[in-house]
């Protein structure tokens, strides 16, 4: 565990006037927040936005650079009115707490100047602002109105209907955006950028995909003009940021002597990649390390495929073994060596390579942020939200593989495992709390996979033609089987054997 600087005894509520007063190992903003104005509007100011994107604004504020781009968050979520309610009680301010393993670092950072939510009226006045150049949204991957069954944008969502219905009085983010969009055009303004940072491939075409879709089922011919005005640069975005709960809140109350109702713990690592395509301007983050590119889906691949199918590959089996930290289940030689191997074996053979990145060198360090003991991630979190997540982090390197005539053992026990999770008990005899829009389906037909193990695989909005593969289909039923009769200890010995 890294080593943390004292307890203290003394405790300032966070605001600015008692900035000055916080002990010395805290970073303070070292400009005058009464200098910064607005040049982007974010929608969702939860942890990783905290975390990242507001973080790299504030360190090009410290260098003294493009003040003029501070952030308005905003949201129009019942839980964006309570995180609203915290920061509005510490003038915006947010207390940032780097789990480094070498030592515990915090800064306060102060890139937002204002808070918008649960009005979409005062959001279409704010984004009407010809200051605002860029809307920027993490909204998370399953805000985007997507169909589960085609992958694209859904317009028989009751929200989109609704907002298709009475696009005057929009209820959902994107409602909203068309509406702004709208108000700027009739004014004479050019439109704002629309920048999404949410973790998902082609980010910013998922973003313009139902922004078009909801704007066609209004006025087609204003969807004509948004597809013509309106940049969507794709991003891809990185840091690990778990939830605050009460410890968080008594870490940075007892360590660095801060009441913070909404603090953010995160790892030290960030990282962000994006297309430079802003016609209205942009702050110059590549002075704080944002790669600008011109196209950005190899590291979104590198990034899904590795991080993200490496956080899936070892989720179900250290849940199954009892594992509650990511960082516990990292040290048990057979969690992690599922990991190395599958990732070895079959997930970084799918990845194309990139000028001047190492891919090694990558999977090293995917390797050491996953055993990072000071995050405290959870193995629960994990395995949150499967339904979603293994058609995007695991099941598109199935079908490359499957598409190249390569084999998918790994990837297809994964898979088995997953399903084996979702029936419901651990090893230890345990019960599972399944966390999935889908739970109950999925534990329906994890358990007829015990007399049929197709049936699993047999969810066409998960598993689209993968269930009809002969290769996939019969390596996860043998997969499925061997858990089935064997311990998940013994199956893991069993690969990493081969």
């Amino acid at each position: 565990m890294p080593e943390t600087p004292p307890t203290t005894t003394t405790v300032f509520p966070l605001a600015e006037k008692s900035l000055n007063s916080l002990p010395g190992n805290v970073r303070i903003p070292n400009y005058d927040r009464t200098t910064l104005s607005p040049g982007v509007l974010h929608v969702g100011i939860g942890n990783f936005h905290r975390a990242h994107q507001a973080s790299y604004f504030h360190r090009l504020f410290e260098l003294g650079q493009d003040h003029d781009w501070a952030i308005i968050g905003a949201g129009v979520m019942q839980f964006d009115a309570a995180m609203r309610q915290k920061l509005a009680g510490q003038d915006w301010l947010t207390t940032i707490v780097g789990l480094d393993p070498e030592g515990y670092k915090a800064s306060v950072i102060g890139s937002m100047i204002d808070f918008i939510a649960i009005d979409p009226g005062k959001l279409i006045v704010a984004m009407t602002d010809p200051q605002i150049r860029i809307v920027s949204l993490t909204v998370t991957e399953g805000g985007y109105f997507l169909s589960a069954e085609t992958g694209g944008f859904d317009p028989t969502h009751p929200a989109i209907i609704r907002d298709a219905a009475a696009p005057g009085q929009p209820q959902t983010v994107f409602g909203v955006i068309i509406a702004a969009l709208k108000a700027r055009r009739d004014a004479g303004l050019a439109a704002f950028t629309v920048m999404s940072c949410d973790n998902l491939p082609e980010n910013g075409h998922v973003a313009r995909a139902t922004i078009l879709g909801l704007a066609q089922m209004a006025d087609p011919e204003f969807a004509e003009w948004i597809a013509s005005n309106v940049a969507f640069p794709n991003s891809m975005v990185d840091c690990i940021t778990p939830a605050t709960g009460s410890r968080e809140i008594d870490l940075v109350r007892t360590t660095f002597g801060i009441e913070d109702a909404a603090p953010v713990v995160c790892e030290p690592f960030r990282q962000w990649v994006m297309e430079d395509d802003f016609p209205q301007g942009r702050p110059s983050l590549e002075k704080v390390g944002v790669e600008f590119v011109a196209n950005v889906a190899p590291y979104e691949l590198m990034k899904l495929r590795i991080l993200n199918g490496g956080h899936a590959a070892i989720a179900y089996a250290a849940a199954l073994l009892g594992h509650h930290y990511v960082h516990d289940a990292m040290a048990d030689p057979l969690v992690a060596g599922f990991l190395a191997k599958l990732t070895q074996d079959e997930i970084l053979p799918t990845v194309p390579a990139i000028p001047g990145v190492s891919m090694n060198d990558y999977v090293a360090t995917v390797a050491k942020r996953f055993s990072n003991a000071a995050l405290g991630d959870t193995i629960p979190r994990l395995c949150l939200d499967g339904s979603n997540r293994q058609p995007k982090f695991i099941l598109p390197t199935i079908e490359a593989r499957l598409a190249a005539g390569q084999p998918v053992n790994g990837l297809a026990l994964e898979v088995a495992l997953w399903c084996h999770y979702c029936s419901g008990r651990r090893d230890d005899g345990s019960t599972i709390e399944l966390i999935d829009p889908n739970a109950a389906r999925l534990r329906e037909r994890a358990l007829a996979a015990r007399d049929d193990p197709g049936a699993f695989l047999q969810m066409s909005d998960i598993f689209g033609a993968l269930a009809n593969a002969p290769v996939f289909a019969n390596t996860f039923e043998a997969a499925l089987s061997r858990l089935q009769k064997q311990d998940t200890q013994s199956v893991l010995t069993g690969y990493l054997a081969t």
